[in-house]
C-alpha cells in the first residue's frame, strides 16, 4: 500500500484532473489511497462564504453561484452528457451545503467555517472518483469523516489516534485504490465535520500512511520537489533531493510551506519515507525526506512569513521578565490563539512574533496592558535561514529596518519591518 496526496493546484481544471490520471497511469500503482485536496482555491473561496453567511451579506448568494459554476464547468469538460449522474451527484452536495446555511443559527466560526469549508474537497473527491471510473480506473470513494476521529477543536483539530487506527484498519482495503478527502476529520460526540488545519492535507495523507504502514507517501505538487526557497520570494531556488526527518522537522516548524509541521512525525516514528514529486514529471526523483543524510545537496534554506506581529513586553515596575511573568504571557498567547514564530527575552523585556491567524490581536493587548508596557508592529516579515553564510544574512537585511535578530546553532532569524 502506498499514499499519493495531491494538492489543490494540481486538480484545478479539467486538464489537471486528467493529468491525475496520468499521474496514476504512468506510476502504474495498484494498491493505492489517493488523498485529494479541494480544487484549486476553492477553500478560499468558500471562506469568504463563511463570513458572508455569518455576516448576513447579500453578496452570499452570488458567491455560492460562483463556486458552483466553477465546478460544473470542469464537470462539462470531463463529462461532456450532462445526463451523467455526477451532476446528480454535486448537486446533491451542493443542496445540502445550502440546507446548513439555510438552517444552522450558531455564531461559532471555528464551527460554521469546518462545516461550509469542508465542501471543497467532498466535492472535488467526488468528482475525481468518477472520472477515475469514466477511465476504467476502478476506485472506491471513502468519506474520510468515518475514520479520521478528532477532538472538536474546530479548525484544528486534534486526532483520536487509536479510534482512527481502527477505523482506518475497518474501512481501508490493502488491495485497489481508494480516493478519499484531505483535510477533514468529525468529532466524536455528534459526528459534526472538523478540519486538521491549513495545509491538513498532507498530515491526512501522513495519518493513512501510519494507520496502514504504508511503504511511501508521496505529495504530488506543482514544483519538481522540496526546494531550499519559495519562488514567489526567492529568485535562485535549488532542488534538494534528500532531507532526514529531523531537517525537515526543523524546516517544517520555521513555516516551509512545501511540508506541513505536523506530517513528518507520524511517518518517523515508522520510518516510512515521504516523496515530493511534480505532477508534471512523475519520472522524475523529487525529494526524497527519509532516514539518513541531513541534506543534499548541503546549502542555505530560506523560510519567509510575512503579515505577522512582533510585540515587545517589558514589567511596568521595571522588574525582570521570570518565570512567572513570562508564564502569564504563554498562557493569555495560548487563550487568544496566536501562533508563536519566534521569542527573545532579556532581564526585563520580552519579544515575540506571532501569527494573528484568528485576528484576536486587540483583546491580547488589553490583557498584555494590565501587566506589561507594550509596543507591536504589525505587518512585519519573519526571514528564517537555516546552515547560512554571513554574506547571505547581510544580503537578506540591506536596505531593510531589522527589529529583530536571534542566531542559534544552524538557524538565524531575522524579523523586519516592511
Amino acid at each position: 500500500m502506498k499514499i499519493f496526496k495531491f494538492g489543490g493546484a494540481s486538480i484545478k481544471d479539467a486538464d489537471g484532473i486528467n493529468n491525475l490520471v496520468k499521474v496514476l497511469e504512468t506510476t502504474g500503482e495498484k494498491n493505492l489511497v489517493v488523498v485529494v485536496s479541494a480544487m484549486g482555491k476553492m477553500t478560499n473561496a468558500l471562506e469568504k462564504v463563511v463570513t458572508a453567511h455569518l455576516q448576513q451579506d447579500d453578496r452570499l448568494k452570488n458567491q455560492l453561484s460562483s463556486i458552483e459554476n466553477y465546478h460544473f464547468d470542469i464537470l462539462k469538460k470531463l463529462f461532456p452528457n450532462q445526463e451523467h449522474p455526477i451532476y446528480k451527484a454535486v448537486s446533491g452536495l451542493f443542496d445540502q451545503l445550502k440546507a446548513f446555511l439555510a438552517s444552522s443559527k450558531s455564531k461559532n466560526h471555528a464551527f460554521v467555517y469546518d462545516q461550509i469549508v469542508s465542501y471543497g474537497e467532498l466535492v472535488s473527491t467526488t468528482i475525481v472518483s468518477t472520472f477515475l471510473s469514466e477511465k476504467n480506473i476502478s476506485n472506491t470513494w471513502l468519506d474520510v469523516r468515518g475514520c479520521i476521529k478528532t477532538d472538536s477543536n474546530y479548525r484544528d483539530a486534534k486526532v483520536d489516534w487509536d479510534v482512527t487506527q481502527k477505523r482506518i484498519t475497518d474501512k481501508v482495503s490493502p488491495m485497489g485504490i481508494t480516493i478519499t478527502q484531505g483535510f477533514l476529520g468529525a468529532e466524536h460526540e455528534n459526528n459534526f465535520t472538523t478540519t486538521l488545519g491549513r495545509e491538513g492535507s498532507d498530515y491526512t495523507a501522513a495519518i493513512f500512511a501510519y494507520c496502514l504502514n504504508a511503504i511511501s507517501v508521496t505529495i504530488w505538487k506543482d514544483v519538481p520537489g522540496v526546494l531550499n526557497a519559495d519562488p514567489r520570494y526567492f529568485s535562485k531556488t535549488q532542488l534538494l533531493n534528500k532531507i532526514s526527518y529531523r531537517e525537515a522537522i526543523e524546516l517544517a516548524f520555521y513555516g516551509a510551506s512545501v511540508i506541513h509541521p505536523k506530517t513528518l512525525q507520524p511517518l518517523q516514528r515508522k520510518e516510512i519515507p515521504l516523496y515530493v514529486k511534480s505532477f508534471y514529471s512523475p519520472h522524475d526523483a523529487g525529494t526524497c525526506v527519509g532516514k539518513g543524510v541531513a541534506l543534499d545537496p548541503k546549502t542555505s534554506c530560506f523560510i519567509l512569513k510575512d503579515n505577522l506581529v512582533l510585540i515587545s513586553l517589558s514589567s511596568l515596575d521595571f522588574s525582570f521578565m521570570m518565570e512567572d511573568n513570562i508564564g502569564d504571557v504563554f498562557k493569555w498567547l495560548h487563550q487568544y490563539k496566536m501562533k508563536v514564530e519566534l521569542i527573545q527575552n532579556s532581564a526585563i523585556s520580552f519579544s515575540v512574533c506571532v501569527d494573528n491567524k484568528f485576528n484576536t490581536l486587540d483583546a491580547l493587548l488589553v490583557k498584555l496592558r494590565e501587566k506589561f508596557r507594550v509596543k507591536w508592529n504589525e505587518g512585519v516579515t519573519l526571514y528564517t535561514v537555516r546552515h547560512s553564510a554571513v554574506s547571505e544574512i547581510k544580503a537578506l537585511t540591506e536596505n531593510r529596518k531589522v527589529l529583530l535578530k536571534q542566531e542559534s546553532r544552524g538557524t538565524v532569524q531575522i524579523v523586519v519591518e516592511n
